[in-house]
């Protein structure tokens, strides 16, 4: 998988998250534990993203 397709499908996971969570907050009935997994999911992403974006480029 090249660089770019990877982070590509890591943009899409993390904006698959952030759906979740939005969604997750507007229902008062949902688990904060819940709440809290879906955050460090998404940060988790964004972190793989950013060491992705700083490693550099093989040829």
């Amino acid at each position: 998988m090249s660089l770019a397709s990877h982070l590509a499908e890591l943009q899409r996971k993390h904006g698959e998250i952030e759906r979740e969570l939005d969604e997750a907050m507007t229902h008062p009935s949902t688990d904060d534990l819940e709440i809290v997994s879906l955050k460090r999911r998404k940060l988790a992403l964004k972190d793989q993203m950013e060491k992705l974006r700083g490693e550099p480029t093989r040829h």
